[in-house]
């Protein structure tokens, strides 16, 4: 059959596939649902997850000569942006939906960008109404305000994507003293050389500013340290998220050959016997002694504290109009104009999710130094095939002291970082000036770690 004929055949069967789906295209949800049934049926009938899903319901036109190529190569795109499945999910249990995916709906459907003009051609069953649209953005709104609400905001911005740190959170004092001692101790590594405050140093950012950190030995890791700042509002730990929590996350280095290579929690037990003062403080708080656990568990307690308010950003989204110039506002708007807020939002502007690197250019090829298995991201923990290259969004707070920049160390500077993120995240090219304006809204995100301005090298209480 000639290729021709088989493109007439084709339009012909989607022809037809418009016509049934049309009823369901226009159909609005009930007003007597709740919202997040609204938002739910909007998802069925849009077949929204026949393409955001990692196991996708596709169209029986797919196998199809044309059409079937255009689709498959929608739904692969479609799931290197978005995977909904968690959040469709979440609406049929009455569970809050996370603060990344709300954003990347809400940007989407204002800016009209999903579904794709090219989508309609053979998915039009997909096309959005307006009137789907303000449902949609509505309920992200009242979604948003209900499960994340931004009580410290001024109530222009309640809605932002953003919400400013919090001064505090409820912990255990007695713990977060022990711990304090503790993340500072090289008696946790073998050769008492190397603390947790040797790659996550309070003087310089939460980190070491290196690209791969050293540890016993001058050993050499394999990625760049994330800071410790704010660290408790990350989802998981980790670039590849391989620790849920804090305490998790603590009781890694110790025992890592190349970071502080403990042979064993029994080794750095007996070394903190020895102390006496230190064991009696310790068992006055830990009755059952020492153990892997209740020492990551004080050292979890103290990196709670490691808040960093009242950044300058943090002062204009509370109401202070002058906290930031005309440049820096400028920037904030660019931030979200280009998709920035809706991977890096919340508290920390990050650490919610796993993203692609590289959605719009092969990162690592143009990178053009060998691969390494930490470049793998979180396919290193799962071994599939979508979390290849996936990593722990990275929280932006405090960003201009954190260099150099990415997984693997590789951006010296915050332009340097931007450029490439828009080139690889965003698929842009920026001009100079707006590359300027959003690294000094960047530099706003600077805050204060016990009242007192973060800066590199800072001298600290």
């Amino acid at each position: 059959m000639k290729k021709s004929v088989k493109v007439i055949l084709a339009l012909a069967v989607i022809a037809i596939a418009l016509t049934i789906t049309y009823h369901a295209v226009n159909r609005i949800p009930a007003p007597e649902l709740t919202a997040e049934m609204r938002v739910k049926a909007i998802f069925d009938d849009g077949g929204c997850l026949d393409c955001h899903s990692a196991t996708p319901n596709l169209p029986f036109y797919a196998n199809l000569p044309v059409a079937g190529d255009i689709v498959k190569k929608d739904v692969s795109e479609a799931l290197k942006h978005t995977d909904l499945t968690e959040a469709y999910r979440a609406l049929s249990d009455g569970r809050p939906v996370g603060e990344v995916t709300l954003s990347k709906i809400e940007k989407s459907v204002a800016d009209g960008s999903m579904p794709m003009a090219k989508y309609y051609l053979v998915h039009w069953g997909s096309s959005l109404t307006d009137a789907k649209k303000e449902i949609l953005l509505d309920w992200v709104k009242k979604h948003r305000a209900e499960h994340y609400p931004n009580n410290l905001s001024a109530t222009v911005f309640a809605n932002e994507p953003i919400q400013p740190i919090a001064d505090s959170i409820p912990v255990d004092i007695r713990k977060v003293a022990l711990g304090e001692m503790l993340y500072n101790d090289p008696r946790l590594s073998s050769d008492n050389t190397v603390s947790c405050a040797s790659c996550h140093n309070l003087q310089t950012g939460g980190v070491d500013n290196k690209a791969y950190s050293e540890g016993v030995g001058k050993q050499l890791g394999g990625v760049n340290a994330p800071t410790v700042f704010n660290a408790v509002y990350n989802f998981v730990q980790f670039w590849d998220g391989r620790a849920a929590d804090l305490a998790e996350q603590a009781g890694g280095p110790p025992l890592n050959p190349v970071e502080m290579a403990s042979a064993s929690w029994d080794e750095i037990i007996g070394k903190l016997k020895t102390d006496k003062i230190f064991t009696n403080a310790f068992t006055a708080v830990y009755p059952e002694g020492y153990s892997g656990e209740t020492i990551t568990d004080a050292i979890a307690e103290y990196e709670k504290t490691l808040l960093t308010p009242d950044s300058r950003f943090d002062l204009y989204l509370k109401g202070d109009s002058t906290a930031l110039s005309a440049e820096e506002l400028h920037g904030y708007e660019l931030f979200k104009e280009n998709r920035c807020a809706t991977c890096h939002v919340g508290p920390t502007l990050g650490g919610q999710s796993y993203e692609l690197m590289g959605l719009y250019g092969d990162y690592f090829a143009d990178r053009g130094t060998e691969m390494t298995e930490e470049d793998n991201g979180r396919h290193k923990q799962t071994k599939t095939d979508y979390d290849l290259h996936r990593f722990k969004v990275p929280g932006l707070r405090n960003v201009a002291l954190t260099a150099p920049y990415y997984h693997d160390g590789t951006r010296q500077t915050l332009d340097e970082a931007v450029s490439d993120m828009a080139k690889y995240q965003v698929g842009k090219t920026l001009p100079e000036s707006d590359v300027n304006d959003l690294t000094a809204f960047l530099e706003t995100l600077t805050g204060k770690l016990n009242g007192l301005p973060l800066t590199d090298g800072s001298a600290l209480n």
